[in-house]
């Protein structure tokens, strides 16, 4: 039976309604006076009282099953956070701190990290500076980083992530630094999350691919998975990167700085020449609207979600998981683990390997002592 999701939205007062593509529960759902299409993220919103569910549960009967689960849950997990959560209050940037950030920020361009990961680092330390916004900067001690993993980033919940891009920060801008009481070398790192990498079927990665009915749509995602690029990288491509006589595609300036080729198969070069001739781009393969315009991150997720919606895979897929699939399935079809590191620009053959442990062509031929019982 079809499935209906409720969920909860920032506001007590609404909850948001969602459902694979189908056209009877859009019509059914249009049906019911109070709702609202929400076009930004393909769902309905509703008023959350009792009167309405009851009135969903009318409609939908005998059509679809109404799943109050995560509504259920996003209460009592609002309620826990509210509970453990601690909100702190930073302090503007001193001058003198505007002037350290900005000196920083300078000594990491002459230093010609990309202009992402510049911003990353001066906002990560600022937020730092103004932790202790009352104390020097050549005051700060390694203690006070303690206190700072204490009382902000932990207090706060925030991820093991951010507090790793802390400590980048602060290396590089006290390690570039004398006279200061800090000292960088002791600053310690969070302890390693070891996660598995999430992986497609191959059936599953073809419906997505499948899903979209517009051509520039089912390109951008097709070139992610039969590539095993990186969002950025897709984006970055321009038609002259596209070597159709060495059947290559050439990945300028990635990750770490690094160019790097990839192969190109030949029912992908099918349809980019299918795309060339429809669209006609001139600065970027994959242009926005306007010509000579960067294809948007933020619309090219959409894409993504679009496609997910059609064919009914509520996992939370994203465009990363086309590049772990891409790994996964070389592996799985007897590619040298050298290669694959090679054709996703990876520093250390150590992070390839996390592939093995999700691949399962041996895991498979394991015969549980369940089946000899």
């Amino acid at each position: 039976m079809k499935k209906i999701h409720l969920k909860k939205t920032e506001n007590p007062n609404q909850m948001k309604v969602w459902h694979p593509f189908d056209e009877q529960l859009y019509t059914k759902m249009k049906s019911i006076e109070t709702a609202i299409w929400n076009s930004s993220d393909y769902s309905w919103i509703l008023p959350n009282d009792k009167n309405t569910i009851a009135i969903i549960y009318k409609t939908f009967k005998g059509i679809a099953w109404i799943d109050m689960n995560e509504l259920k849950m996003g209460e009592k997990k609002t309620f826990t956070l509210a509970q453990k959560k601690k909100k702190i209050e930073l302090q503007p940037l001193t001058e003198k701190q505007l002037v350290e950030l900005n000196s920083f920020e300078k000594h990491l361009q002459s230093k010609r990290y990309s202009a992402s990961t510049i911003k990353t680092y001066v906002d990560s330390l600022a937020t730092f500076f103004r932790f202790f916004h009352a104390k020097p900067i050549h005051e700060i001690d390694n203690e006070d980083v303690i206190h700072f993993n204490n009382e902000y980033i932990l207090a706060q919940q925030l991820s093991q992530s951010f507090q790793n891009q802390i400590v980048n920060a602060i290396k590089l801008f006290y390690a570039a630094r004398k006279g200061m009481k800090l000292n960088p070398e002791l600053v310690h790192r969070p302890r390693i999350e070891h996660r598995l990498p999430n992986v497609l079927s191959k059936e599953e990665v073809k419906a997505i691919l499948n899903a979209p009915i517009n051509l520039k749509h089912k390109t951008m995602l097709s070139m992610i998975y039969s590539c095993g690029l990186r969002r950025s990288e897709l984006l970055n491509l321009k038609p002259l990167d596209i070597d159709s006589k060495r059947n290559v595609v050439l990945i300028r300036q990635s990750k770490g700085k690094k160019d790097r080729i990839v192969p190109l198969s030949p029912k992908i070069l099918e349809l980019l020449r299918v795309y060339y001739l429809s669209y006609k781009p001139k600065t970027w393969l994959f242009e926005g609207q306007k010509e000579n315009e960067q294809y948007s991150e933020k619309s090219l997720q959409n894409v993504l979600k679009q496609s997910l919606a059609k064919c009914n895979i509520s996992k939370p897929v994203t465009l990363h998981w086309f590049r772990h699939s891409f790994a996964t399935h070389l592996l799985e079809s007897g590619t040298d683990l050298r290669y694959i590191q090679e054709l996703l620009g990876h520093k250390s053959s150590k992070t390839t390997e996390l592939y093995t442990h999700v691949s399962t062509n041996n895991i498979q031929n394991i015969i549980s002592p369940f089946d000899s019982l």
